[in-house]
């Protein structure tokens, strides 16, 4: 269903993997759009089926390459090259995918959601300290500490976000999750938290069928969209 396209990136270029939603004959206008991130394995299948779920649902959706060109289906590796992402580019390529979906003639306009998963989690809780576009965030059992971003909370004032937390993790009651939720609401943002008793670490990752959890991923999806409809239009 998608393509990768190239986007200018704080003066120089990423790539990324957009996906568009079908438009139905005779049927055109603007709709939502949706920042994809990936967990620490790189820009793989189930990144941009992701991105493609969301077109179908009727969101423009972007997945930054944020490893650019990297990726593995070994842990050790991907450990590695989440060790080596640097989060000034990470941010740079994040925040420039908001202004390219922002520019785009499909889009609603300046308000853009992100979502993100594992590692990817935590970033897209990051984004909306990025940009004033990014206005709702969805993270999937967030697994960086917030040390490594150093995030400016306020930048979250009249923003939302919800965080799908995992029983393997230590649900919602974790530390980090708990950090997240009260320097959102803090800021004067709006910050829901779910958990998924029973579940393990990346429970809506399909192509791990060792952590898959079908009940959870589908009531974590249905939320997530929720958000997105509501905050984004």
């Amino acid at each position: 269903m998608g393509e990768m396209v190239s986007y200018r990136s704080n003066g120089g270029t990423s790539e990324g993997y957009l996906a568009l939603p079908p438009t139905p004959s005779g049927e055109s206008g603007p709709v939502p759009a949706v920042i994809v991130i990936q967990e620490w394995w790189g820009l793989v299948p189930h990144i941009t089926a992701v991105a493609d779920r969301f077109a179908e649902a009727g969101f423009v959706a972007l997945a930054p390459d944020l490893y650019h060109g990297a990726q593995t289906t070994e842990p050790d590796q991907a450990r590695r090259l989440l060790m080596g992402l640097a989060m000034d580019q990470a941010a740079k390529d994040i925040a420039g995918a908001a202004e390219y979906l922002a520019g785009r003639g499909e889009t609603a306009g300046d308000t853009i959601g992100t979502v993100g998963f594992c590692a990817g989690g935590s970033l897209a809780l990051w984004s909306a300290t990025l940009t004033d576009r990014i206005v709702a965030t969805a993270g999937f059992y967030p697994a960086l500490p917030w040390e490594r971003m150093r995030p400016d909370w306020s930048g979250y004032a009249g923003k939302s976000a919800i965080i799908h937390c995992s029983q393997e993790d230590g649900t919602s009651a974790a530390d980090g999750i708990q950090q997240a939720k009260g320097s959102v609401e803090a800021a004067g943002g709006n910050c829901a938290v779910y958990d998924y008793p029973g579940t393990r670490h990346a429970f809506f990752n399909d192509d791990r069928p060792e952590s898959y959890d079908d009940d959870a991923s589908t009531r974590a999806w249905a939320r997530t969209l929720e958000l997105f409809r509501t905050r984004l239009g």
